[in-house]
């Protein structure tokens, strides 16, 4: 799908810069920053993903079935050039200025593509590896059509969520993965949306 800069918002003016991230303090621990129009050029950032990130699709069991993942996917590991330098100096500030709290760099980035409001991703927590049992973040940019990321606690209880608009970011820490999990909601309608994720190392 060709991108078109007129359906978004203007770039990003607040880009890199962490004076204003608003916190939100949840339960058990958890939290979750948020920083809107901080990424700098997200309409050349979305084009270039879109053109130039191998996006792969995947197809998972279901109980007693296979069936298609509603998005496209692909990770960049540690080592691997970022598709835009804008996404390697978001990586690097990110990793310096939450190191004080998280204690390394963020190392790799996942990457998801939502063509429409059919594809989604449902509730789960990033728990594969150490975010089982240690606190940890997951950095998201969003560039695109605005998506609802919506929280909830593990086990049961109200639910949060936020709208992640072009060139917003969103930090999820502390005990987040283990005691709340999240999701992105199928909607009635949606352009073209997409996020990066950045973790540190050994948390999927």
């Amino acid at each position: 799908m060709d991108f078109q800069s007129t359906l978004f918002e203007a770039p990003a003016t607040g880009a890199l810069d962490f004076a204003g991230p608003e916190r939100h303090e949840l339960t058990a621990g958890a939290w979750v920053d948020v920083a809107r129009g901080w990424l700098p050029e997200p309409d050349d950032v979305f084009a270039t993903l879109v053109r130039d990130v191998p996006w792969r699709a995947e197809r998972r069991q279901m109980y007693d079935r296979v069936v298609d993942v509603p998005r496209l996917l692909h990770t960049y590991m540690i080592g691997e050039e970022l598709p835009h330098p804008v996404l390697t100096a978001a990586r690097d500030a990110l990793s310096e200025h939450y190191l004080p709290e998280l204690g390394e760099p963020f190392r790799t980035a996942g990457c998801c593509y939502y063509r429409d409001g059919r594809d989604s991703v449902a509730w789960h927590g990033d728990r594969i590896g150490r975010g089982n049992s240690h606190d940890t973040m997951v950095a998201i940019v969003s560039v695109g059509d605005p998506r609802r990321l919506v929280l909830r606690p593990v086990g049961g209880g109200d639910s949060i969520s936020f709208e992640m608009g072009h060139g917003d970011l969103l930090v999820m820490g502390g005990s987040c993965q283990r005691t709340w999990e999240h999701a992105v909601p199928k909607v009635a309608s949606a352009g073209p949306r997409l996020s990066v994720q950045f973790r540190p190392f050994n948390v999927f």
